[in-house]
């Protein structure tokens, strides 16, 4: 069986038309090669719900999330926890987790707040590729 299709699976919720956070996607899937985790953009009607669902706010949240375990991860924990469970050796970051979380946010946000004047971005949200299409939740 691929992948966790239960309830608690952890889902991702990204910024759909960031070239970044696009790309980053692309990277994790082919880094977790069991299909442990599902994708929707922050800007579908599913990944909103999702964030709603969750205690996040849509209008507050442009960046990367995970659903993980019924919790809300956010910016540089969300990302550091998505290493975690990836094939080896990208759980070796997580021992980054012990910076103390205002300091790896802080380096977080830099990134994030200037990602589209650096990466650009889309008018549309990515389409998936044959293949991993069942792992995006919102089509």
């Amino acid at each position: 069986m691929q992948g966790d299709r239960s309830p608690g699976a952890p889902i991702l919720l990204f910024d759909g038309v960031c070239n970044l956070c696009t790309a980053s996607v692309r990277w994790v899937l082919p880094r977790d090669p069991d299909g442990n985790f599902r994708f929707a953009s922050l800007q579908s009607e599913v990944g909103r719900k999702l964030l709603l669902d969750a205690g996040g706010n849509p209008e507050e949240l442009d960046s990367v999330v995970l659903l993980e375990g019924g919790r809300l991860w956010e910016r540089s924990t969300a990302a550091l926890r998505v290493a975690r469970k990836l094939k080896a050796p990208w759980p070796l970051l997580y021992a980054f987790i012990l910076v103390p979380r205002p300091i790896r946010d802080w380096v977080y946000d830099l990134v994030a707040r200037h990602r589209y004047r650096i990466f650009g971005r889309k008018e549309e949200c990515m389409i998936p590729e044959p293949g991993v299409q069942e792992r995006f939740l919102d089509g």
